[in-house]
């Protein structure tokens, strides 16, 4: 049965460098890794924008800038979302099992509020069809998230140090061989 970890956390607390970390492990071992991430943009020490990295492929596109005058069409109160980047990555989600670790970074308001964004995410998640999932949830949804999968784990940043232990405990769960 396909192991669902949710993974939570307040902004910068690290979500997204976990997944990448997990991620590159997974490439050195022969894992096949299926999903997206979004790893952020800064110019300094201020978040620019949002890339969307296809973990099957390696492509990473801009898939969302600081809100401006300029709007797309999809806009949460900060960001301004490319909805063609949107897309693809939703193409790309269709695309990213089977898989034996799938990651998605994330499912946050806009998908779980609005319908918009990762919004195939979930068909993904409940297809099943890959041996673990780390999905990134905000934690204001994750009770909305738990009445939705069968959630072996909860691992909330806040409340856990990211560091070398908790990634190898991560990763030691998913080598298939």
């Amino acid at each position: 049965m396909a192991e669902i970890i949710l993974l939570t956390g307040e902004l910068q607390s690290g979500k997204t460098n976990l997944c990448l970390e997990l991620y590159q492990l997974a490439q050195e071992s022969g894992i096949r890794v299926g999903g997206m991430i979004s790893p952020a943009v800064f110019m300094g020490d201020k978040k620019t924008a949002i890339d969307a990295l296809n973990l099957k492929s390696g492509i990473r596109k801009r898939l969302a800038e600081l809100r401006t005058s300029h709007q797309t069409g999809l806009e949460t109160q900060r960001w301004s979302f490319d909805p063609e980047v949107v897309d693809w990555g939703n193409q790309m989600l269709k695309e990213a099992v089977p898989c034996d670790l799938l990651l998605i970074d994330e499912l946050g308001p806009l998908e779980f509020q609005r319908e918009q964004g990762w919004v195939n995410g979930f068909a993904i998640i409940d297809s099943g069809e890959y041996s673990t999932a780390v999905i990134v949830i905000r934690p204001s949804l994750i009770e909305e998230a738990t009445r939705l999968w069968r959630v072996s784990r909860v691992i909330d940043l806040n409340r856990v140090t990211l560091d070398s232990s908790l990634i190898a405990e991560l990763f030691d769960g998913l080598n298939p061989f």
